[in-house]
């Protein structure tokens, strides 16, 4: 006798009261799904995880701080983004999907792709570049990788979530042919090409309208033109009105609120404001996440994935400058190492995504192995680790260190309080201890190499005035091993820049509007973010966009391009002129040479990385579609590629072409002509223009509703009041979690309080505040007194103290 197939999602769905279908939609803890044991579906277990796994289980934090389970910490985004290698970060996204079977995580959250604006996001760590292209390869080669051990993976923050200040509450403002183009790009490559199980959405609203309840950007876009068939679910926190977001397409909200938002859900549906089928979808796609999850556990080589994690770091280490000192020679008599990071590594960006490694490499140890006995190592601290300062008696030490040195290794970057999840940086500089040093240091006799661990790009003064700077970004608990495998040359600095470094931050288009105020940000500049900017404005960056140098040359030869019209592939020849084995990235870049439209100079539309022996050559082949040549036309709402004559550009870097090849295109298209702006910042008038209108009007302060930050309303005495109660809890909260919180932590919890609007005061602390009480003071600090009592008493709120934008 032949059992009956399993029911689907829709047929469990079909069979659950409303009740039940709206419980699906939302977390049963921090980091848990509910299940339906009586249809045979246990809850899942879900796991912060774009450089490493955080599981927490049902004990975890709203905040996702508390500690974790150990697990392999890899390489930031930042690195693996730098590394351009497609295969490596899909080997290390099994590694990431081999260690969730291991600890019972059925998705992994991430990784994160948004654009980096702006070089001081707090989050630039957890990105990968600034371009969506590149972004948009790598990230989906990720989602390979986990998912191919049957782990899901959550593809965020989607979308326009481009720096952190006031990010509960600000609304992103971008004309619709940047977003598609710029800011939409990179996951729609990841949703077709990798099919990812879930994606997260965004804190802010875009254009006037949250990230969690846009039905254009959440189905519109992701479902009906990209064919997204996963699961949608909220940021920590992101919620804001649930019935708009069901109506969306938002499945789950998370974490767990106490099921704050249920009973106006199952009264929308009552009252006819929100159809049922609704629900039903979103619960359907809940079920199917939880048919698919993986139940079973198997263990993971730890130790494999720490040399992954090795090769990783090295891989995505850029060798910026070099005078010849690197790789050290073998016969070293003497070694100055120099930086309290050599001892004290940083390693991992601050914030959400905190690791608790399986073990720690340092410079300063790994370094005095690989050395031979006749090598002698001294080392100074030189600064305080956890603010960069230093003193006289510091420099005068370092200096002492290095006198006599062959060489000395500086150890610099940003400490973990400068550049966290939560917070932007106030500007872009290295610490002015840190400055203080390294011009002392190049100033003495020894050459001096200055290896760099930051999660953003940092200004770079100072960088012809050292022997080499070598950029490793935050290399997770194997880096410190890559870097002195990079100097020493038992790897190669594998990384090309992910992302340009300007040679101040003020020449950038975007800095005018960053963050930009606490309710809006516009995004004024347009496409011309990164290279985007720097090679169409002729104003070059210090170090430009797919820069990096190798320890080996390589030449380049019979380059080619071969097919008609818009279906085309770059052929090249590579070969390793050197006496070593090395790497190189050929990038592919598209200009048109005229168009109805304002473009950047040139776009990435193709790469490829070869790993070649000394003499060994290959040919890369790159093929370009419809897409490599076509823009977003607005008035059309499509992609559309204009007749005419294109350059297809062959560089080694946005600045470096090697060779151009004129394309000519024949297409029936008609873009429509949109004038740019006059400049690379749009005045009032022409960012009307582009957006199609006035942009949205950014929201008074008054009156107070659940959108209002604490810092909104500490304009009242008694909103000072809550505040630091609030904040004084949350830092209880944070010592309870951790015996010692360092600064970033704490930095971040405050900033969290401080611009967080009052509705995650019921989300955050799992219903255990509730909206009733919510509502009540927030209609007391409008001075509606009337209300306020009604709501104190359990008495149904009134409209005007709901979610607002």
């Amino acid at each position: 006798m032949t059992s009956s197939p399993d029911p689907s999602a829709a047929e469990i769905v079909a069979r659950l009261d409303l009740p039940t279908k709206v419980r699906l939609l939302s977390g049963r803890a921090a980091f848990a799904l509910e299940g339906l044991p009586e249809h045979g579906l246990d809850g899942i277990e879900i796991s912060d995880g774009p450089h490493g796994l955080r599981q927490q289980g049902d004990g975890g934090d709203h905040l996702g701080l508390a500690g974790s389970v150990p697990s392999t910490c890899f390489p930031t985004a930042a690195t693996l983004g730098s590394s351009w290698d497609v295969d490596l970060v899909e080997r290390v996204g099994g590694a990431l999907g081999e260690e969730a079977v291991e600890q019972g995580i059925a998705v992994v959250l991430g990784p994160g792709l948004n654009i980096k604006r702006h070089p001081a996001g707090g989050r630039c760590f957890e990105y990968l570049s600034e371009d969506p292209f590149l972004s948009g390869k790598l990230a989906a080669a990720m989602v390979r990788g986990v998912q191919a051990h049957g782990i899901g993976t959550s593809v965020k923050h989607y979308a326009a979530n481009n720096h952190e200040s006031h990010r509960l509450v600000v609304d992103a403002v971008v004309d619709e042919r940047t977003l598609r183009e710029l800011y939409l790009t990179g996951f729609e490559i990841v949703v077709r090409e990798a099919e990812p199980w879930t994606v997260m959405c965004a804190y802010n609203l875009v254009n006037g309208t949250y990230a969690s309840e846009h039905h254009h950007l959440l189905t519109e876009v992701l479902r009906d033109t990209w064919g997204f068939e996963g699961l949608v679910m909220t940021d920590w926190g992101a919620a804001n009105d649930r019935v708009a977001g069901v109506a969306a397409g938002l499945d789950l909200e998370m974490p767990y609120s106490g099921k704050a938002f249920d009973a106006d859900l199952i009264a929308a549906v009552g009252d006819g404001t929100l159809d049922e089928a609704a629900v039903d979808r979103c619960a359907t796609r809940v079920v199917e996440l939880l048919q698919r999850a993986r139940r079973d556990r198997q263990p993971s080589d730890r130790d494999a994935h720490h040399a992954l994690g090795r090769e990783a770091a090295a891989a995505g280490s850029v060798l910026l400058t070099n005078s010849g000192v690197l790789p050290l020679a073998p016969d070293l008599r003497r070694v100055a190492v120099v930086g309290a990071f050599a001892e004290t590594p940083r390693y991992q960006g601050a914030g959400s995504s905190q690791v608790t490694p399986t073990r720690l490499d340092d410079v300063l140890t790994v370094l005095r192995g690989r050395v031979g006995p006749d090598t002698e190592v001294v080392y100074a601290p030189g600064y305080d680790p956890t603010t960069g300062a230093t003193d006289p008696a510091r420099v005068d030490e370092a200096l002492a260190a290095a006198e006599g040195a062959d060489v000395v290794v500086f150890c610099g970057g940003l400490p973990a309080p400068l550049e966290s999840e939560g917070f932007d940086r106030a500007d872009i500089d290295l610490p002015a201890g840190m400055v203080t040093l390294i011009e002392a240091l190049a100033a003495a006799p020894a050459p001096v190499v200055v290896v760099l661990s930051n999660g953003g790009v940092v200004h770079l003064p100072w960088s012809d005035r050292v022997d080499a700077v070598l950029e490793t970004w935050l290399g997770g608990q194997a880096g410190a091993g890559a870097v002195v495998d990079v100097i020493f040359g038992d790897a190669e600095p594998g990384g090309r820049l992910a992302e340009s470094i300007p040679e101040h931050v003020a020449q950038l288009p975007a800095d005018r509007n960053f963050p930009g105020r606490p309710r809006q940000v516009q995004y004024r500049e347009g496409p011309y973010v990164g290279y985007r900017f720097h090679d169409t404005a002729g104003v070059p960056a210090r170090f430009p966009f797919g820069h990096g140098l190798s320890y080996t040359t390589f030449e380049w030869t019979d380059v080619d391009l071969t097919g008609t019209g818009t279906d085309v592939e770059v052929t090249v020849t590579v070969t390793n002129t050197g006496d070593r084995r090395g790497s190189d990235v050929v990038q592919v870049y598209v200009r048109d040479r005229e168009s109805a439209v304002h473009r950047p100079d040139k776009e990435l539309k193709g790469f490829a990385k070869v790993h070649l022996d000394p003499g060994a050559s290959e040919t890369v082949r790159i093929r370009l579609d419809r897409r490599s040549f076509a823009v977003w036309d607005v008035a059309a709402g499509d992609w559309l590629v204009e007749a005419g004559t294109f350059d297809v550009v062959v560089a080694r870097s946005s600045a470096e072409p090697v060779t151009g090849i004129a394309h000519d295109v024949d297409s029936a298209d008609r873009v429509t002509p949109v004038p740019g702006p006059a400049g690379f910042l749009a005045t009032d008038a022409e960012f009307a223009a582009l957006y199609g209108g006035p942009p949205p009007a950014e929201k008074p302060a008054r009156p107070f509703d659940r959108n209002s930050t604490l810092e909104d309303l500490g304009s009242a005495r008694a909103g000072r009041l809550l505040g630091a109660v609030v904040e004084r809890e949350a830092l209880r909260r944070a010592q309870d979690e951790f015996p010692d919180p360092d600064e970033a932590t704490q930095g971040m919890i405050r900033a969290a309080v401080r611009e967080a609007p009052v509705r995650g005061l019921v989300i955050l602390s799992g219903g255990a505040v509730p909206f009733r009480v919510v509502d009540s003071l927030i209609a007391a600090f409008n001075r509606d007194w009337r209300t306020a009592a009604r709501l104190a008493r359990g008495e149904p709120r009134s409209g005007s103290s709901g979610p607002a934008g």
